[in-house]
C-alpha cells in the first residue's frame, strides 16, 4: 500500500493501519492513494466481513501534509488543484479515500486515538462507527487555513450531527475531545484502548450472518437518501432474498442448538 497502510485480515476483520508515524499519518497523494487500494482490497476478499481502520504512532491522522498543499499550489502532476473531476464514481480521489469506507460491503469502525484533524476527520466518518479516547482532539479544521471540508466531510457530518453543531464545527474549526465528539454525535463510544474495543466489536460482527451484515449496511447507507416508500421497498427484498437462504438457516439452527454458527461467505 504504497508504504503508507499495512493490511493484515484475520478471523473474518481486515486490520487496516495507517502506517506514517513519523508524519502523525498525515494525507498525502500516496495516503489518498493507499486509502483507495487498501479499501478495494478488502471489498475483493470475500473472507473480510468487518474492518477496523487505526492509526500507527501518536495519532489517527493529522490531516493534510503541509507538502502536499505546497504541490497543490505549485500544480505539480499529482497535485490536488484539479478537484472538480470526478475520478471515482461520484467523488474525487481525496474525496474516494473517506467516502469508500461507506461504499465497502462490510461494516468498518474507526479507533481513534491522538488527532484527528481535517481530513483525516473526514476519513473517520466514513467508517460505520468510530471509537475514540476521551482526550482524543478532533477538528473540522480547514478554515484555519482559509478552506472548507471537502473529503466528503459535507455528506458525512450531515447525517451525524445536528445541522447546527456542524455549521459551529465547520466555521469555528474549534476542536473537540473524544468526550465531547461522543455527546455531539461524532464518536461512537469513548473507549481507553480504542483499537482493542474496535477488533472486538468487528470479530463480534464477523461471527455474524455475512449475508444479513451486507444487506443491513446497503439499507442503511440507502436510508439516509430514499424516501420512507423506498426504504420500506428494500427493507422488503433485502428480508425475503434472507429468509430460508443457507446463512439464514445457519444462525437459525446454531442458536436453537447453542453452537457457534459457520457461516459461508
Amino acid at each position: 500500500m504504497r508504504d503508507r497502510i499495512a493490511v493484515t485480515i484475520e478471523r473474518g476483520v481486515a486490520d487496516i493501519r495507517l502506517d506514517r508515524p513519523d508524519k502523525m499519518n498525515a494525507l498525502d497523494p500516496d495516503m489518498f492513494d493507499a486509502l483507495i487500494e487498501a479499501a478495494d482490497l478488502v471489498a475483493k476478499t470475500k473472507e473480510a466481513r468487518a474492518a477496523v481502520l487505526s492509526g500507527e504512532g501518536r495519532a489517527f491522522c493529522a490531516g493534510l501534509d503541509f507538502g502536499s498543499f505546497q504541490s497543490m499550489q505549485a500544480g505539480g502532476e499529482r497535485s490536488l488543484r484539479d478537484l472538480v473531476t470526478r475520478t471515482h464514481g461520484i467523488a474525487n480521489r481525496p474525496q474516494w479515500a473517506a467516502w469508500c469506507w461507506r461504499d465497502l460491503p462490510v461494516p468498518v469502525i474507526c479507533a481513534a486515538h491522538g488527532v484527528a484533524f481535517g481530513g483525516g476527520l473526514q476519513v473517520a466518518l466514513g467508517a460505520d462507527m468510530r471509537f475514540a479516547t476521551a482526550d482524543a482532539k478532533l477538528s473540522v479544521m480547514e478554515i484555519k487555513w482559509g478552506l472548507v471540508p471537502d473529503v466528503a466531510g459535507t455528506q458525512l457530518l450531515r447525517h451525524l450531527c445536528r445541522e447546527d453543531v456542524v455549521r459551529d464545527l465547520t466555521y469555528t474549526g474549534r476542536v473537540v475531545t473524544g468526550a465531547e465528539a461522543a455527546a455531539l454525535g461524532l464518536v461512537t463510544r469513548v473507549e481507553a484502548d480504542p483499537l482493542a474495543a474496535a477488533l472486538a466489536a468487528a470479530r463480534d460482527i464477523a461471527a455474524r450472518s455475512p449475508d444479513a451484515i451486507r444487506a443491513a449496511k446497503r439499507l442503511l447507507n440507502a436510508s439516509v437518501s430514499v424516501d420512507a416508500a423506498e426504504g420500506l421497498a428494500l427493507e422488503s427484498q433485502e428480508q425475503q432474498a434472507l429468509i430460508g437462504s443457507p446463512n439464514q438457516i445457519e444462525a437459525v439452527m446454531a442458536n436453537m442448538q447453542k453452537r457457534a454458527p459457520v457461516f459461508r461467505d
